[in-house]
Protein backbone atom coordinates (compact mmCIF):
# COMPACT_ATOMS: atom_id res chain seq x y z
CA UNK A 1 0.00 0.00 0.00
CA UNK A 2 0.94 3.54 -0.84
CA UNK A 3 2.51 5.47 2.11
CA UNK A 4 1.09 8.36 0.93
CA UNK A 5 1.63 10.35 4.04
CA UNK A 6 5.21 10.51 3.71
CA UNK A 7 5.17 10.57 -0.43
CA UNK A 8 5.52 14.25 -1.47
CA UNK A 9 6.57 13.51 -4.92
CA UNK A 10 3.53 14.25 -7.09
CA UNK A 11 5.71 13.87 -10.50
CA UNK A 12 9.13 12.46 -11.59
CA UNK A 13 11.04 13.89 -15.23
CA UNK A 14 13.45 11.59 -17.03
CA UNK A 15 16.46 12.96 -17.98
CA UNK A 16 17.56 10.77 -20.28
CA UNK A 17 20.53 11.73 -21.67
CA UNK A 18 22.34 14.11 -19.04
CA UNK A 19 25.24 15.02 -20.86
CA UNK A 20 23.14 16.19 -24.60
CA UNK A 21 23.31 19.03 -25.61
CA UNK A 22 20.05 20.96 -26.89
CA UNK A 23 21.33 21.73 -30.32
CA UNK A 24 21.38 17.97 -30.73
CA UNK A 25 17.93 17.37 -29.05
CA UNK A 26 16.22 16.90 -32.27
CA UNK A 27 18.17 14.60 -34.06
CA UNK A 28 18.12 12.36 -30.84
CA UNK A 29 14.11 12.81 -31.11
CA UNK A 30 13.88 12.05 -34.71
CA UNK A 31 16.10 9.29 -34.37
CA UNK A 32 14.41 7.66 -31.79
CA UNK A 33 11.11 8.43 -33.34
CA UNK A 34 12.27 6.33 -36.61
CA UNK A 35 13.42 3.62 -34.37
CA UNK A 36 9.60 3.51 -33.25
CA UNK A 37 8.01 3.59 -36.36
CA UNK A 38 10.31 1.22 -38.32
CA UNK A 39 10.35 -1.43 -34.87
CA UNK A 40 6.44 -0.81 -34.67
CA UNK A 41 5.97 -1.36 -38.56
CA UNK A 42 7.71 -4.61 -38.99
CA UNK A 43 6.65 -6.28 -36.16
CA UNK A 44 3.24 -5.34 -36.84
CA UNK A 45 3.64 -6.93 -40.53
CA UNK A 46 4.43 -10.45 -38.87
CA UNK A 47 1.26 -9.79 -36.75
CA UNK A 48 -1.05 -9.45 -39.98
CA UNK A 49 0.81 -11.93 -41.87
CA UNK A 50 0.18 -14.43 -39.05
CA UNK A 51 -3.70 -12.63 -39.26
CA UNK A 52 -4.16 -13.42 -42.94
CA UNK A 53 -2.47 -16.56 -43.76
CA UNK A 54 -3.13 -19.68 -42.31
CA UNK A 55 -0.07 -21.35 -43.17
CA UNK A 56 1.60 -19.48 -40.98
CA UNK A 57 -0.24 -20.83 -38.22
CA UNK A 58 3.17 -23.22 -36.99
CA UNK A 59 4.39 -23.29 -33.60
CA UNK A 60 7.70 -21.43 -35.08
CA UNK A 61 5.22 -18.75 -36.55
CA UNK A 62 3.30 -18.54 -33.04
CA UNK A 63 6.47 -18.00 -30.54
CA UNK A 64 7.36 -15.28 -33.76
CA UNK A 65 3.77 -13.79 -33.00
CA UNK A 66 4.61 -13.94 -29.62
CA UNK A 67 8.16 -12.11 -29.99
CA UNK A 68 6.45 -9.50 -31.83
CA UNK A 69 3.70 -8.19 -29.80
CA UNK A 70 5.66 -8.08 -26.88
CA UNK A 71 8.62 -5.88 -28.86
CA UNK A 72 5.64 -3.53 -29.89
CA UNK A 73 4.23 -3.69 -26.21
CA UNK A 74 7.91 -2.58 -25.09
CA UNK A 75 8.51 -0.28 -27.25
CA UNK A 76 5.49 1.66 -27.09
CA UNK A 77 6.08 1.81 -23.18
CA UNK A 78 9.87 3.18 -23.67
CA UNK A 79 10.50 5.37 -26.35
CA UNK A 80 7.21 7.94 -26.78
CA UNK A 81 8.43 10.06 -23.75
CA UNK A 82 11.97 10.26 -24.70
CA UNK A 83 10.73 11.33 -27.97
CA UNK A 84 8.30 14.44 -26.19
CA UNK A 85 10.96 15.04 -23.79
CA UNK A 86 13.04 16.04 -26.99
CA UNK A 87 10.92 17.25 -29.41
CA UNK A 88 7.95 18.97 -26.88
CA UNK A 89 10.37 19.18 -23.86
CA UNK A 90 7.43 17.01 -22.18
CA UNK A 91 9.55 14.09 -19.61
CA UNK A 92 6.96 14.69 -16.79
CA UNK A 93 5.94 11.51 -15.82
CA UNK A 94 3.17 11.21 -12.55
CA UNK A 95 3.72 9.38 -9.28
CA UNK A 96 1.82 6.60 -11.14
CA UNK A 97 2.84 7.08 -14.40
CA UNK A 98 6.54 6.20 -13.57
CA UNK A 99 5.04 2.74 -11.38
CA UNK A 100 3.00 1.82 -14.56
CA UNK A 101 5.96 2.35 -17.36
CA UNK A 102 8.56 0.69 -14.55
CA UNK A 103 6.57 -2.30 -14.21
CA UNK A 104 5.69 -3.03 -18.17
CA UNK A 105 9.04 -1.79 -18.71
CA UNK A 106 10.08 -4.90 -16.57
CA UNK A 107 7.54 -7.18 -17.51
CA UNK A 108 8.01 -6.77 -21.32
CA UNK A 109 11.80 -7.64 -20.63
CA UNK A 110 11.03 -10.84 -18.49
CA UNK A 111 8.64 -12.15 -20.97
CA UNK A 112 10.71 -11.49 -24.16
CA UNK A 113 14.02 -13.53 -22.03
CA UNK A 114 11.09 -16.43 -21.48
CA UNK A 115 9.56 -16.02 -25.30
CA UNK A 116 13.81 -16.39 -26.37
CA UNK A 117 14.17 -18.86 -24.12
CA UNK A 118 10.90 -20.72 -25.62
CA UNK A 119 12.11 -20.60 -29.15
CA UNK A 120 15.93 -22.10 -28.14
CA UNK A 121 13.27 -25.20 -26.58
CA UNK A 122 11.52 -25.20 -30.16
CA UNK A 123 14.91 -25.12 -32.55
CA UNK A 124 16.23 -27.62 -30.28
CA UNK A 125 13.47 -29.87 -30.61
CA UNK A 126 12.98 -29.50 -34.47
CA UNK A 127 17.02 -29.94 -34.80
CA UNK A 128 18.14 -32.40 -32.51
CA UNK A 129 14.63 -34.25 -32.39
CA UNK A 130 13.55 -33.98 -36.16
CA UNK A 131 11.18 -36.64 -36.13
CA UNK A 132 9.11 -36.13 -33.14
CA UNK A 133 9.11 -32.78 -33.34
CA UNK A 134 5.73 -32.79 -35.03
CA UNK A 135 4.59 -34.69 -31.76
CA UNK A 136 6.08 -33.38 -29.09
CA UNK A 137 5.86 -29.26 -30.80
CA UNK A 138 2.23 -29.07 -31.58
CA UNK A 139 0.12 -25.49 -31.95
CA UNK A 140 -1.34 -26.28 -28.50
CA UNK A 141 1.72 -27.14 -26.86
CA UNK A 142 3.10 -23.63 -28.37
CA UNK A 143 0.12 -21.72 -27.50
CA UNK A 144 0.29 -23.34 -23.65
CA UNK A 145 4.01 -22.49 -23.41
CA UNK A 146 3.28 -18.23 -24.33
CA UNK A 147 -0.03 -18.22 -22.42
CA UNK A 148 2.60 -19.48 -19.45
CA UNK A 149 5.50 -17.02 -20.37
CA UNK A 150 2.83 -13.97 -20.57
CA UNK A 151 1.30 -15.09 -17.26
CA UNK A 152 4.10 -15.93 -15.34
CA UNK A 153 6.22 -12.55 -16.71
CA UNK A 154 4.08 -10.88 -14.07
CA UNK A 155 5.13 -12.08 -10.96
CA UNK A 156 8.67 -10.51 -11.04
CA UNK A 157 7.87 -7.28 -11.85
CA UNK A 158 4.93 -6.99 -9.64
CA UNK A 159 6.64 -7.92 -6.65
CA UNK A 160 9.21 -5.12 -7.39
CA UNK A 161 6.56 -2.68 -7.93
CA UNK A 162 4.82 -3.39 -4.78
CA UNK A 163 7.80 -2.55 -3.32
CA UNK A 164 8.34 0.55 -5.24
CA UNK A 165 5.00 1.60 -4.13
CA UNK A 166 5.20 1.27 -0.34
CA UNK A 167 8.66 3.48 -0.61
CA UNK A 168 8.56 7.50 0.60
CA UNK A 169 9.48 9.92 -2.26
CA UNK A 170 10.15 13.37 -0.15
CA UNK A 171 12.70 15.01 -1.98
CA UNK A 172 14.48 14.30 -5.31
CA UNK A 173 12.49 13.04 -8.89
CA UNK A 174 15.06 13.08 -11.48
CA UNK A 175 14.94 9.71 -13.03
CA UNK A 176 18.50 9.01 -14.24
CA UNK A 177 17.17 7.18 -17.56
CA UNK A 178 14.75 7.25 -20.10
CA UNK A 179 12.54 5.84 -18.54
CA UNK A 180 11.85 4.93 -14.96
CA UNK A 181 12.86 1.62 -13.82
CA UNK A 182 13.42 -0.40 -10.65
CA UNK A 183 16.97 1.24 -9.92
CA UNK A 184 16.43 4.75 -11.05
CA UNK A 185 13.24 5.17 -9.36
CA UNK A 186 14.65 3.32 -5.75
CA UNK A 187 17.05 5.83 -5.57
CA UNK A 188 15.15 8.61 -5.43
CA UNK A 189 13.16 7.06 -2.54
CA UNK A 190 13.98 8.63 1.39
CA UNK A 191 14.60 5.31 2.81
CA UNK A 192 17.19 2.52 3.15
CA UNK A 193 16.49 0.80 -0.14
CA UNK A 194 18.99 -2.30 0.91
CA UNK A 195 16.64 -4.82 1.02
CA UNK A 196 14.57 -3.44 -2.22
CA UNK A 197 18.26 -3.33 -4.22
CA UNK A 198 18.76 -6.84 -2.97
CA UNK A 199 15.60 -7.89 -3.66
CA UNK A 200 14.91 -6.06 -7.38
CA UNK A 201 19.00 -8.00 -8.36
CA UNK A 202 18.04 -10.96 -7.54
CA UNK A 203 15.01 -11.51 -9.37
CA UNK A 204 16.64 -9.57 -12.04
CA UNK A 205 19.54 -12.35 -12.32
CA UNK A 206 16.62 -15.08 -11.81
CA UNK A 207 15.14 -13.87 -15.13
CA UNK A 208 18.15 -13.47 -16.76
CA UNK A 209 20.38 -16.81 -15.40
CA UNK A 210 17.35 -19.18 -15.90
CA UNK A 211 16.62 -18.86 -19.76
CA UNK A 212 20.05 -17.82 -20.69
CA UNK A 213 21.35 -20.86 -18.86
CA UNK A 214 18.26 -22.95 -21.24
CA UNK A 215 19.60 -21.48 -24.11
CA UNK A 216 23.42 -22.16 -23.95
CA UNK A 217 22.23 -25.56 -23.44
CA UNK A 218 19.86 -25.64 -26.56
CA UNK A 219 22.62 -24.25 -28.46
CA UNK A 220 25.12 -26.39 -27.41
CA UNK A 221 23.04 -29.64 -28.18
CA UNK A 222 21.82 -27.72 -31.37
CA UNK A 223 25.60 -27.03 -32.60
CA UNK A 224 26.65 -30.60 -31.79
CA UNK A 225 23.55 -32.21 -34.31
CA UNK A 226 24.38 -30.02 -36.91
CA UNK A 227 27.82 -31.38 -36.99
CA UNK A 228 26.78 -34.39 -37.48
CA UNK A 229 24.57 -33.69 -40.55
CA UNK A 230 26.64 -35.07 -43.61
CA UNK A 231 25.38 -32.81 -45.89
CA UNK A 232 27.24 -29.71 -46.01
CA UNK A 233 24.99 -27.27 -47.98
CA UNK A 234 22.25 -28.02 -44.88
CA UNK A 235 24.96 -27.84 -42.07
CA UNK A 236 25.98 -24.18 -43.50
CA UNK A 237 22.18 -23.26 -43.79
CA UNK A 238 21.77 -24.02 -40.10
CA UNK A 239 24.55 -22.86 -38.83
CA UNK A 240 23.70 -19.37 -40.71
CA UNK A 241 20.51 -19.57 -39.28
CA UNK A 242 21.26 -20.24 -35.55
CA UNK A 243 24.57 -18.17 -35.88
CA UNK A 244 22.00 -14.69 -36.51
CA UNK A 245 19.98 -16.23 -33.69
CA UNK A 246 22.63 -16.26 -31.26
CA UNK A 247 24.15 -12.39 -32.02
CA UNK A 248 20.81 -10.95 -31.06
CA UNK A 249 20.98 -13.27 -27.83
CA UNK A 250 23.96 -12.19 -27.09
CA UNK A 251 23.57 -8.66 -27.80
CA UNK A 252 20.27 -9.19 -25.62
CA UNK A 253 21.85 -10.59 -22.31
CA UNK A 254 25.36 -10.00 -22.37
CA UNK A 255 25.30 -5.87 -22.31
CA UNK A 256 21.67 -6.55 -19.52
CA UNK A 257 24.64 -8.76 -17.42
CA UNK A 258 27.26 -6.39 -17.47
CA UNK A 259 25.05 -3.02 -16.82
CA UNK A 260 23.26 -5.28 -13.40
CA UNK A 261 26.82 -6.44 -12.34
CA UNK A 262 28.63 -3.51 -12.52
CA UNK A 263 27.82 -1.82 -9.41
CA UNK A 264 29.07 -4.49 -7.36
CA UNK A 265 32.40 -5.05 -8.71
CA UNK A 266 35.40 -2.81 -7.40
CA UNK A 267 37.14 -0.55 -9.56
CA UNK A 268 34.46 -0.49 -11.85
CA UNK A 269 32.52 2.58 -12.87
CA UNK A 270 29.73 3.21 -15.52
CA UNK A 271 28.93 6.73 -16.28
CA UNK A 272 25.32 8.01 -15.95
CA UNK A 273 25.05 8.64 -20.34
CA UNK A 274 26.88 4.97 -20.95
CA UNK A 275 25.15 3.23 -18.89
CA UNK A 276 21.66 4.58 -20.00
CA UNK A 277 23.08 4.24 -23.77
CA UNK A 278 23.96 0.43 -23.43
CA UNK A 279 20.39 -0.48 -21.70
CA UNK A 280 19.03 1.33 -24.70
CA UNK A 281 21.00 -0.48 -27.26
CA UNK A 282 20.24 -3.66 -25.72
CA UNK A 283 16.41 -3.05 -25.22
CA UNK A 284 16.19 -1.25 -28.99
CA UNK A 285 17.85 -3.19 -31.07
CA UNK A 286 16.67 -6.20 -31.05
CA UNK A 287 13.04 -5.71 -31.54
CA UNK A 288 13.98 -3.26 -34.61
CA UNK A 289 16.08 -6.09 -36.14
CA UNK A 290 13.81 -9.36 -34.79
CA UNK A 291 11.39 -8.85 -38.20
CA UNK A 292 14.67 -9.26 -40.11
CA UNK A 293 16.14 -12.13 -38.33
CA UNK A 294 13.24 -14.27 -37.00
CA UNK A 295 10.92 -14.11 -39.66
CA UNK A 296 11.49 -12.37 -43.09
CA UNK A 297 14.84 -14.63 -43.52
CA UNK A 298 12.48 -17.59 -43.44
CA UNK A 299 11.08 -19.40 -47.00
CA UNK A 300 7.53 -19.52 -46.50
CA UNK A 301 7.36 -15.64 -45.14
CA UNK A 302 9.14 -14.92 -48.06
CA UNK A 303 6.97 -16.16 -50.81
CA UNK A 304 4.30 -15.07 -49.17
CA UNK A 305 5.53 -11.50 -49.32
CA UNK A 306 6.60 -12.16 -53.27
CA UNK A 307 3.34 -13.75 -54.15
CA UNK A 308 1.46 -10.28 -52.09
CA UNK A 309 3.83 -8.22 -54.79
CA UNK A 310 3.55 -10.21 -57.72
CA UNK A 311 -0.45 -9.82 -57.12
CA UNK A 312 -0.31 -6.39 -56.67
CA UNK A 313 1.63 -5.62 -59.63
CA UNK A 314 -0.61 -7.54 -61.72
CA UNK A 315 -3.52 -5.22 -60.18
CA UNK A 316 -2.03 -2.40 -60.81
CA UNK A 317 -0.94 -3.21 -64.81
CA UNK A 318 -4.72 -4.31 -64.93
CA UNK A 319 -6.25 -1.05 -67.47
CA UNK A 320 -9.08 0.50 -66.01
Amino acid sequence: MLQGNQTTVKEFIILCFQGLQPQYYDLVATFFFFVYVTTVAGNSLLVGLFAIERSLHKPMYIIMLSLALSDIGFCTVALPRVIAKYWFNAGALSFLGCLLQKHLIHYFGTLNSLIMMTMSLDRYLAICFPLRYPMLMTNRTMGVLNVFAWASSMIAPGITTIQSSELPFCGPNKIAHCYCDTSSLNQQACADITMQSFVSFSLAMFVLLLPFSFIIFSYVNIIASVLRIADTQGRNKTFSTCGTQVCIISIYYIPRFSVYVAPFLPNVQITGDLRTSLVMFYSLFPPLVNPLIYCFRTKEIKEILRKWISRKQKYLSVPC
